[in-house]
């Protein structure tokens, strides 16, 4: 049995899955991916599975992407990752597969990108395609403010500022909510609740215990399979026509979530891993 798990710095999340596996009598190879170097015309390597936990979303694809084509069974794939860590692949998704998500436009050129933001009127939310802990994003108020920021992305120049997502604005009651599913099962949800209009726990949110309703475990996991499934956290806004889904993450951070709820998330996802992997624990 040979379990391997890709991350760079140590987390408290990660620290938790070690212990769970450690209590399990599982051993495990820590797989650091800022020492990590793929021959790719070497011999693949032997894993029965690799849990990813990368804190570099361009490194965790590539890794992804090598191993899955050596044949390594890994959480969670390449192409959950290639969907999940870029907002546009996330949201064409979920659109596809006619789960509810915040109207959305995408634009090329600052021009194009004024007259989508205008097109949905403001306030709009300007996002980088791919990014995470509520970083770059930008509440738009007024056209002032949207030519000043479209001018700012602009002349910034990089691949993070060359693509406009805009996305309609949804006046959430001071909080979103973030569900976790593993497999087919929404295990919990919790509150992010915040007086500032980005709530995430990154950002100063505080995490509340959000019971499971039926709508939230349904859109939930509708979400989940719109991506190809796995470990998932799924960010979800009480917009006033129904509840939407604005994000999937595919690395999530539950540190605040395992008191808050009550569930046991590292071992939920050890759980799974093993399944994929067709393992079983030692007993204890």
């Amino acid at each position: 049995m040979k379990i391997g798990v890709l991350c760079s710095r140590i987390r408290a999340e990660e620290k938790l899955l070690f212990e769970t596996f450690a209590s399990r009598r599982l051993e495990i190879q820590k797989i650091d991916d800022r020492e990590l170097v793929f021959d790719l015309a070497a011999e693949p390597a032997r894993f029965d599975v690799v849990l990813e936990r990368c804190l570099h979303h361009s490194r965790a694809l590539y890794a992804l992407r090598i191993l899955n084509q050596w044949g390594v069974p890994t959480v969670n794939t390449y192409e959950v990752a290639l969907t999940c860590g870029d907002k546009i692949n996330t949201t064409t998704a979920l659109i596809a597969a006619g789960v509810p998500s915040p109207r959305t436009l995408i634009a090329f050129t600052p021009e194009s990108a004024l007259e989508a933001i205008e097109t949905l009127g403001y306030p709009v939310v300007l996002k980088p395609a791919i990014g995470s802990w509520g970083r770059l994003l930008a509440k738009i108020s007024d056209r002032d403010a949207a030519e000043a920021l479209l001018e700012h992305k602009d002349t910034l120049g990089s691949y993070q500022h060359a693509i406009f997502y805009i996305q309609e604005y949804i006046d959430k009651p001071s909080r979103d909510i973030r569900s976790f599913v593993v497999g087919d099962e929404t295990v919990c949800a919790i509150y992010r609740e915040s007086s500032h209009w980005i709530t995430n726990t990154a950002r100063g949110g505080r995490a509340r215990n959000c019971p499971v309703t039926p709508e939230i475990d349904r859109l939930s996991r509708a979400a989940a399979r719109a991506v190809g499934g796995g470990v998932l956290a799924i960010d979800l806004l009480e917009h006033p026509d129904g509840m939407v889904v604005s994000e999937v993450n595919y690395t999530m951070e539950f540190r605040n979530s395992i008191d808050t709820t009550g569930v046991d998330i590292p071992g939920r996802i050890v759980d799974y891993v093993l399944r994929v992997g067709e393992l079983e624990a030692v007993p204890a």
